[in-house]
């Protein structure tokens, strides 16, 4: 692993001390960071109870707090212990499992081997490993080997060396020109045509462009859905890939998405188009 990167992390929905200290102990022999969350008040505040179904489809109420900081976070793995009366896994892991921003963060659950109820709830809810405690305990390392989703950083690195795709230089000038809607169709277009992990970049960049396009069509929720998804294909990119100026795009995005929370939906109209900045980028050799 680069050592220029953080440790990945491992975020733990657990507050039993005995659990704690086993991950704690065991992710640190493997170079992995811990952020324990032990009652559903450190994601967010009590708010009215808003239906299931309208925080996994609109990221509203305690469900947009929960998938906003996990996009934050950005974590490695995700482990519940469905004993944990405080968190309320029953509704929040069918919200991380559909979130296009958090459905693809590998999730662990845990549970008294004798509720099999609770198990296969666990599992029905979308969790993708569900265990007994003794196995879980016995097995921990090779379960965070196994599952954590790491990404590799070197081989990434290496396919930022090459050049803009024709494709993805037509892209990126589309997205320069404000061409939001065709950027996207041409970035995928690159995207599929690329097979190294070069092609994230291209992933990236088409979806600022459906955010910025969802701006320019007042759509404020699809937007933010957008500036949340997106980070998951931005951040392992170096500060600069294949000549873009990926930290330059990350602060303009982040721009953006900071000006549209501070206005909120009512006040999207307000927004200064003259903030969707266009990308910076060189070509090899020019």
């Amino acid at each position: 692993m680069n050592s220029t990167h953080p440790s990945p992390l491992i975020l733990a929905f657990i507050a039993e001390l005995m659990f704690t200290v086993k991950i704690e102990t065991t992710a640190r022999k493997l170079n992995y960071r811990v952020k324990f969350i032990e009652h559903e008040d450190d994601i967010a505040p009590p708010e009215e109870h808003i239906p299931e179904r309208q925080l996994a489809e609109h990221l509203s109420g305690q469900g947009a707090g929960l998938v906003e900081k996990l996009t934050r976070w950005q974590p490695s793995l995700m482990i519940f212990d469905l004993g944990n009366v405080n968190i309320p896994w029953v509704k929040w892991i069918p919200i991380l499992k559909s979130a296009p921003a958090t459905r693809r963060i590998p999730m662990i659950c845990f549970g008294a081997h004798v509720d099999v109820d609770t198990l296969k709830a666990a599992k029905s809810a979308g969790a993708d490993v569900v265990l007994a405690r003794s196995r879980f305990v016995s097995d921990l390392p090779h379960l965070i080997q196994k599952h954590a989703r790491i990404p590799d950083y070197g081989e990434i690195e290496a396919a930022c060396q090459e050049e803009l795709s024709v494709l993805g230089v037509k892209g990126i000038e589309e997205f320069n020109r404000g061409e939001y809607f065709q950027s996207h169709e041409t970035l995928e277009d690159a995207w599929n045509e690329d097979q190294s992990a070069g092609r994230e970049l291209y992933r990236a960049i088409l979806q600022i462009a459906v955010a910025y396009l969802q701006i320019e069509r007042g759509n404020y929720r699809g937007a933010i859905k957008m500036f949340l998804r997106v980070r998951q294909w931005i951040d392992p990119l170096p500060d600069t890939c294949r000549g873009v100026d990926i930290a330059q795009l990350c602060a303009d995005a982040d721009n953006v998405h900071q000006v549209l929370v501070s206005l909120g939906q009512e006040r999207m109209a307000e927004f200064d188009q003259a903030l969707l900045r266009p990308i910076r980028y060189k070509r090899t050799g020019s």
